[in-house]
């Protein structure tokens, strides 16, 4: 008898690691929150966006909360890039990000945590689409702030936030 196990025990063991990391990426959709009352301070009027037309500041307090507002941001920006209802099963490739954001709503850094290197016009265009977007929303209970956000890319070019995903078949 050998010391090592048998390949069949390897290749077994090496499925149910992978069916492992799939199931535990899926998760289902956010129920959208409606706020009852505005989350804005009182004070002088917001300079809006371009295309949103939405204030351009956060009321986030932690890293978390602000998420949402660059989510909301770059879908307000980019509404005829994004996947409509449940993303297929397999997509084309899955980015994680994270964005650093001064106090006044500019990028000043883009690190990737996990980037589609199998894709690298995927990269390309979210770093684009995150320059392009600026100025976000302004931090400005935070100073600064460090979100991360996960891309799920459809191989049609259009995209989904892992913050406001529809879920995934």
């Amino acid at each position: 008898m050998s010391e090592f196990p048998p390949r069949r025990f390897w290749l077994l063991a090496l499925l149910s690691a992978a069916a492992g990391a799939i199931v535990s990426a899926c998760k289902t959709a956010p129920t959208p929150a409606v706020p009852s009352t505005p989350s804005e301070p009182a004070g002088p009027p917001a300079v809006t966006g371009p295309a949103t037309g939405s204030p351009q500041s956060s009321s986030a307090t932690t890293a978390r909360a602000y998420r949402q507002s660059g989510a909301k941001h770059i879908y307000g920006l980019h509404g005829d890039r994004i996947y409509k209802g449940r993303m297929p099963p397999l997509l084309y490739a899955i980015g994680v990000l994270n964005v650093e954001i001064n106090q006044a709503g500019a990028v000043t850094r883009l690190d990737w945590m996990r980037a589609p290197r199998h894709a690298p016009e995927v990269v390309a265009e979210i770093e684009r689409m995150i320059r392009n977007a600026a100025p976000f929303p302004a931090p400005v209970r935070l100073g600064k702030v460090v979100y991360t956000d996960t891309w799920l890319w459809h191989k049609s070019g259009k995209f989904q936030l892992d913050t406001l995903t529809e879920g995934q078949d």
